[in-house]
């Protein structure tokens, strides 16, 4: 393989210019001179044989060439920038600081159980939950916001399976879906207000289609009073209403031919070539834990070949 003609520091040359306007403001983020600026771009240019700016009264403007070799210089340099920053991470002690986010599916007492444990072997280490729903999880990942995700759509490259949460219909027991005297079809949902919580990205999808009557709200806490209120229904994981379906506060709606909901929740770091330590450590602490979570409420067999639950 032959060696490349062309350093990295003339690729950040390129880059620099475009994103900071021109040549004098680029030597000036760059701390150099602007000669020494448009001598690395004019030697990319002659050695590769192809024009990588024009100038337009005093803009230096890309050429359709330029545009192409900006957008493969500039994934250049951010991957070498991603290459030191986790070599970095990798040679640390520990780190300061982690962010995570959290799809709201996880069941929250599980999610501090693990951080409680995590705490424990790292006291001095300060956690950042960012507690997200459907694309936002991804979104902070991708962005480099938070190191880990707990994420329930779309997962990253390298996720690593982590546990399926289901959802059942609730609603209070004064809805009129409790009133019905036979199970929920189709059509009688499409005449009642449905509960939703929205997603928590910039560029958040939509509600389900067909939903004429719903309300969206931001948090779970407010869904479930929504519910409690007899103000709609909705699809609800049962660890998060365990308290009102003990209390009778809501009650579970029997549809039916209704569908199974169920969702795959997925862990996954934000550089997973990169890890550091301690985002491994506490990786590690919430698949252990959620793995033990999941196999004490999984059905056991009894003596007698009868399947109960633990």
């Amino acid at each position: 393989m032959s060696a490349p003609r062309i350093s990295l520091e003339q690729w950040r040359a390129i880059v620099a210019v475009v994103e900071s306007g021109g040549y004098a403001q680029a030597a000036e983020a760059l701390h150099k001179s602007q000669s020494t600026l448009t001598y690395a771009v004019q030697k990319v240019s002659e050695l590769l044989g192809v024009e990588i700016f024009r100038i337009e009264g005093r803009r230096a403007v890309l050429t359709p060439a330029g545009r192409v070799l900006y957008r493969r210089a500039k994934g250049l340099v951010d991957e070498a920038a991603r290459l030191e920053r986790g070599a970095a991470e990798m040679a640390r002690d520990w780190q300061p600081e982690i962010g995570i986010a959290v799809e709201i599916l996880f069941p929250t007492w599980l999610l501090l159980e693990c951080l409680a444990e995590f705490a424990r072997e790292r006291p001095e280490t300060r956690i950042e939950i960012y507690e997200t729903v459907r694309s936002g999880t991804s979104e902070m990942l991708a962005s480099g916001a938070v190191h880990l995700a707990i994420q329930a759509e779309n997962p990253s490259p390298g996720a690593m399976p982590l546990m399926k949460m289901r959802g059942v219909p609730v609603a209070s027991p004064d809805h009129p879906l409790h009133q019905l005297g036979r199970p929920a079809t189709a059509r009688d949902l499409k005449q009642h207000r449905r509960i939703f919580i929205r997603d928590s990205g910039s560029q958040r999808q939509p509600e389900v289609e067909g939903v004429e009557l719903r309300w969206t709200v931001s948090n779970k806490a407010t869904s479930i009073r929504a519910l409690t209120l007899g103000l709609g229904y909705s699809w609800m994981p049962p660890d998060w209403i365990a308290e009102e379906l003990a209390s009778g506060a809501l009650k579970e709606v029997p549809v039916k031919d209704a569908p199974t909901r169920e969702a795959q929740l997925y862990i996954a770091y934000a550089d997973p070539d990169f890890p550091s330590r301690d985002e491994m450590r506490l990786a590690e602490i919430i698949r252990a834990r959620t793995a033990q979570a999941c196999e004490s409420h999984r059905p056991k067999a009894t003596r007698k070949g009868r399947r109960t639950r633990s």
